[in-house]
């Protein structure tokens, strides 16, 4: 040991004891050490009950421990708790519980330490910075119930800190999201001059960039510093614009600032407060206090302690003789002297008096008393799992446990960061890799009473362990805003861009400052604020209003419309008179005129006339990939069918010729098998190159955008363009040579006059596609789909009429002229 012992204010013995630093009082006068003498301990002047009552809630959760059964069986805890102010005296208190304080171990007690084996506070972050460093050289764990600046989350200066209060990193998060939401983009920040207001500030900054928002102007003081600090900030918010100021700092910075706006008159700021002020009690005591009112801040989540409240109520001087605070806060709430010697100046102390109707015991914001009680039961759940480790199965090498009776403080660390329980509230308890506990929040107002007093009213929720959206949400209790109105105030730099505008910046300002111009046509912003405008994709166009993109108009041939209607009736049509005539045929099928002219070849292009006045309907309706298929594979098939069939028919009126002549056998080598093969072969020609061209670039329906800007044309690409042609091209091939052919016998005898319809017929077919080829690639959009139905109605009329109606006629109307013998003395003439 270095120096004289300096004794615990409150303390109890136990098998493993576990050290407390508090603040039962604040402020200190400022003294200059000149090291002439041993620095002594400065004294502390102001008596702060809520700091107490952190400490009898670690002695609560101690006896509560103790007294179950189901943990630390065998063991009892014990507790060293130190009062001191001020950053060297709680670092010397600090050094204090890790030295222990006897000089001297004999054989009695060689196996019971004076250390303590872990250290629970400080409440300010500053004194925790300072001897957080210093404890965890020795591998003491420590476990702060406030100390939220977010640098002690680095491991690397901090190694055994924990903390059971969110980090400011999340608190500052949480503040961003809060302003986010509320629409304030212009904002000012005040501190205080520590490192918990100069980190808290900075991590505000960076995640009020995230969001958007704009700072402007950032300052701190320190309540021990010159007056003209806190002037100075008081004249930079009354010029300022923004009328929201998020305050990091403390009750003691926050009633300074409060009196001095207060003697100022300045009204209608809206707060945010940071956790260290925002539910502190003696906040409505204090000069001022009115300008808060209407505050918004976050802090941890209120829990019930069972049994607190009573432990409080039934607290005696008694119970700590040796504790000069417990005496002087004894005397101080009751007025009294518990020293008979001095009774005549005061009136006596029983020290039995109740605590009961004291502001002390009143538990309605048990929020980070509730840290204390988690601070010890981690510890304890930590020593538990020690105590009931298996070997084999520790977590030191081989499996290793700890021995029971040399508990060492690095092996306690171990098993703190594994902790893991649910408090009885329903709360889950544990630390991450940096000794971080789960991010809670409840965003609280600050609203005046009818009883003249102001309280925090839970408005909001926010929890870090949730995503998106779920991390924030407000509730439905009416909030009382610092401008006295019913509405949220207004805090931005620049007005709203509303939807149909962005923003532009304003040159050498902050981003929150900014100009609002229409969008472009074909681009538009759908929000408010946009920073760009969006430009609508290739199927939409912007509206008039430039805030939403609105569907081009699809254009295709659809049965509804005039066009699509009419060509569906002559398709329909089509099909009626074809099979009207094939029922004419068929009914008259043993007739020297049906027999005459190879009535099988006659029903199979009746048949392919069919199929053709059918296969134009798949032109009309929406392209789909399957219909974009059929219309052009199906067209070119039927088509080459019926010109297939009209070629066979061709072959066979000059064959029947030839071999009427004399010594001609021509007729024997085309029967009606090689008819049929001869159809066959044709269409099955034109089958291989349907299945090509769907096999190797199929047609498939296409958006075409290009040709009007305000609409899209739903039309069949053709995919191969190759194949297409192809398809037409070979259709063309055997048309030509049916015509040449049906020319060449034109001259033939009358009987045979067949030849001649079927010249007409491929004539009118060859000037419809020649027409169609030209048409089809001037016509623009639905048109070209209706020029393409025209010329396949146009060539099936053409070849139905021609071929089939003088034959029809004959048989209805010329039944005498229908007979073999008519037909062959027309020969013999």
């Amino acid at each position: 040991m270095q120096g004289p012992p300096l004794p615990p204010e409150l303390a109890q013995d136990g098998d493993v004891v576990i050290g407390g630093i508090f603040s039962f009082r604040t402020g200190q006068d400022y003294v200059v050490d000149t090291f002439q003498v041993i620095p002594e301990v400065r004294l502390c002047k102001n008596i702060n009950f809520r700091e107490f009552k952190f400490a009898q809630a670690m002695i609560f959760a101690i006896n509560e421990i103790n007294k179950n059964p189901d943990m630390l069986p065998g063991i009892k805890l014990g507790y060293k708790i130190y009062d001191d102010c001020g950053t060297m005296d709680i670092l010397r208190a600090a050094m204090a519980l890790l030295s222990g304080l006897k000089g001297e171990v004999g054989d009695e007690n060689c196996t019971k330490t004076e250390t303590v084996r872990a250290i629970l506070g400080h409440s300010g972050s500053t004194p925790t910075i300072a001897f957080a460093p210093v404890v965890g050289r020795f591998h003491v764990p420590v476990i702060s119930h406030f100390a939220t600046c977010a640098c002690l989350s680095n491991r690397k200066e901090y190694p055994t800190f924990f903390r059971t209060i969110p980090s400011d990193y999340y608190q500052s998060q949480a503040v961003a999201k809060l302003v986010k939401y509320l629409g304030w983009t212009w904002i000012g920040v005040i501190a205080v001059e520590n490192e918990y207001g100069l980190n808290g500030i900075a991590a505000f900054t960076q995640a009020a960039q995230e969001y958007g928002v704009c700072i402007e102007y950032s300052d701190a003081f320190s309540s021990s510093g010159p007056p003209a600090d806190l002037q100075r900030i008081t004249s930079k918010i009354q010029s300022a614009f923004s009328k929201v100021i998020l305050a990091f700092m403390s009750h003691r910075e926050i009633k300074l600032l409060a009196k001095e706006l207060y003697e100022r008159n300045v009204t209608g700021v809206q707060w945010v407060g940071s956790e260290a002020w925002i539910t502190d009690p003696s906040l409505a005591d204090s000069e001022g206090h009115s300008v808060l009112v209407g505050s918004l801040g976050f802090t941890v989540t209120r829990a019930p302690i069972p049994g607190l409240e009573e432990h409080l109520c039934n607290l005696r001087p008694s119970w700590f003789p040796n504790s000069r605070f417990v005496h002087d806060f004894w005397e101080g709430v009751f007025d009294c002297s518990l020293n008979a010697t001095e009774a005549g100046r005061q009136k006596p102390c029983s020290g039995l008096e109740s605590l009961r109707d004291l502001q002390f015991t009143d538990l309605s914001e048990l929020r980070f008393t509730n840290n204390v009680y988690k601070s010890v039961y981690s510890v304890a759940h930590a020593l538990d799992a020690l105590l009931k480790c298996e070997e084999g199965r520790g977590p030191f090498p081989d499996g290793s446990c700890a021995d029971p009776a040399q508990i060492q403080p690095w092996q306690v660390l171990e098993y703190l960061s594994m902790v893991n329980y649910t408090t009885p509230g329903g709360e889950r308890v544990y630390f991450d890799s940096n000794g971080d506990s789960p991010a809670r929040y409840e965003l609280v107002n600050l609203q005046m009473t009818n009883k003249g007093t102001m309280e925090a009213v839970t408005v909001g929720i926010y929890d870090a362990s949730k995503t998106g959206g779920h991390q924030f949400v407000m509730s439905d209790v009416p909030v009382v805003w610092g401008n006295g109105g019913a509405e949220v105030p207004v805090s931005v730099c620049s007005q709203s861009c509303l939807p149909g505008s962005h923003k532009v910046l304003q040159k050498g300002r902050p981003v929150c400052c900014y100009d609002c111009i229409m969008c472009p046509a074909g681009e538009i912003s759908n929000s408010t604020d946009s920073i760009h405008c969006m430009k609508c994709s290739p199927e939409f166009w912007s509206n008039e209003h430039r805030d939403a993109c609105i569907p081009k108009g699809i254009e295709f041939l659809t049965y509804g419309e005039i066009l699509g209607t009419l060509l569906t009736l002559f398709s329909l049509l089509g099909v009626f008179l074809t099979t009207l005539t094939t029922i004419v045929f068929y009914c008259h099928k043993e007739t020297a005129l049906v027999r005459a002219n190879n009535s099988e070849l006659s029903f199979l292009l009746l048949f392919s006339l069919t199929l053709c006045f059918l296969c134009s309907l798949t032109f009309i309706g929406r392209p789909t990939r399957w219909s974009c298929m059929l219309r052009h594979t199906a067209f070119g098939i039927t088509f080459v069918l019926c010109i297939s069939c009209v070629l066979g028919k061709t072959i066979l009126v000059l064959m029947a010729f030839k071999a009427s002549l004399p010594g001609s056998k021509l007729l024997k080598w085309f029967g009606p098998t090689q008819q049929r093969l001869c159809v066959v072969m044709f269409t099955l020609i034109q089958v291989v190159i349907c299945i090509l061209w769907l096999t190797i670039k199929p047609p498939f329906p296409f958006r075409n955008m290009i040709l009007y800007p305000d609409r899209i044309i739903l039309e069949c690409q053709l995919g191969s363009v190759l194949g297409f042609w192809a398809v037409l091209g070979y259709i063309g091939v055997l048309a030509i040579l049916c015509f040449v052919i049906a020319f060449l016998a034109r001259k033939l005898p009358d009987h045979f006059n067949e030849a001649k319809l079927i010249t007409f017929s491929m004539l009118t077919f060859c000037a419809v596609w020649i027409a169609f080829v030209l048409a089809y690639i001037s016509s623009p959009g639905k048109f070209t789909v209706a020029v393409e139905i025209f010329a396949i109605q146009a060539s099936s009329y053409g070849l139905l009429f021609c071929i089939f109606i003088p034959k029809c006629f004959i048989i209805l109307f010329r039944p005498e002229k229908n007979t073999k013998r008519h037909i062959m003395g027309k020969s013999n003439k």
